[in-house]
């Protein structure tokens, strides 16, 4: 889907922002990019849609190199969610969606259909928003506007360049949770930047952790906390050693599922590792004790397990 090719940006006064990067992301893939600052990851996300120009290599996307787009047609078939959520403020919440479908020629009743079906992917109610301005909106709520105009035009490719940094704890998870729930429905390829770690692997499919422009480690999260190449992915990762953490399967199990079963069980004693293994086939498996299913458990839940152990583990040191 996406294609670095020994891709290389040097910025006129010397910084050398990336370095020979090699990376596929794959269609329908929420992948991340993280890295302290400095690393480079802005200004890989940002090559991608052309506005950083790479200094050397190569960037495809579905094959085709970006330099050979038109300018204005890459883009309108990219969207960019960004932390500065960038509303226009004299406008209404249904004008700012309708942004880029306008731009593309639409028809009207097409793009009032867009609107409606995008504000209550992400719960506004369309009679209740769509009319009003952005600052009567909260500040989670302009995010979410943010995020379904840049979905307006349905492109295939969405980057999201540390879209929940400026909001309050409460509205970053609500929005981190809602970013899940809205891919497994939408199946874009997302480019997601940011510099916390718990995001990532709350968020991520695969992640990308950057150094001084280079790419150290790409992998899933069960990848990166069970098998961290070196100290420097340990470090960042966090220093909560997971698998001395003691595991039980029914703290983390939901009473309902969100999809058809075809029969794969596994037994409430098991171990995180076999749980991992499990959901590895599965999104979503059921969980047995004494022969009657009590619940079931899937990857998100999971991840979220090992987010708050990794939380609690910072807070004991």
């Amino acid at each position: 889907m996406i294609e670095f090719e020994q891709v290389s940006k040097q910025f006129p006064d010397g910084t050398a922002a990336v370095k020979s990067f090699d990376l596929t992301i794959n269609q329908g893939e929420f992948f991340v990019l993280i890295g302290p600052s400095g690393s480079g990851k802005t200004t890989t996300l940002k090559m991608i849609n052309r506005l950083i120009d790479l200094s050397d290599g190569t960037i495809f996307i579905n094959g085709k190199k970006i330099s050979d787009y038109d300018l204005h047609e890459l883009r309108w078939n990219i969207g960019y969610v960004l932390q500065q959520i960038a509303l226009f403020p004299h406008m209404t919440i249904e004008e700012n969606i309708a942004v880029v479908p306008e731009m593309k020629k639409w028809k009207k009743e097409k793009i009032a259909r867009r609107v409606d079906e995008l504000l209550e992917m992400v719960g506004l109610d369309p009679k209740t928003y769509k009319h009003r301005k952005p600052s009567e909106l909260s500040g989670g709520q302009q995010q979410r506007i943010g995020v379904v105009r840049a979905l307006a035009a349905d492109p295939e490719i969405i980057l999201m360049d540390e879209p929940f940094s400026a909001l309050d704890p409460i509205s970053r998870e609500k929005l981190q949770d809602d970013m899940v729930n809205l891919q497994k429905a939408i199946k874009k390829t997302v480019v997601f930047v940011t510099h916390d770690m718990q995001e990532a692997l709350k968020v991520g499919d695969r992640i990308c952790i950057m150094k001084d422009g280079e790419i150290v480690q790409v992998g899933t999260p069960n990848e990166l906390i069970y098998h961290p190449i070196n100290d420097f992915v340990k470090e960042f990762i966090g220093k909560t050693n997971q698998r001395e953490r003691p595991f039980n399967l029914e703290n983390v199990l939901s009473p309902t599922h969100s999809q058809p079963f075809d029969g794969l069980k596994i037994p409430v004693t098991s171990s995180l590792q076999e749980t991992l293994g499990a959901l590895s086939e599965r999104d979503e498996i059921e969980v047995e004790k004494d022969g009657k299913i009590i619940g079931f458990v899937n990857r998100q839940a999971i991840i979220q397990h090992l987010v708050n152990d990794m939380n609690e583990g910072e807070k004991s040191e």
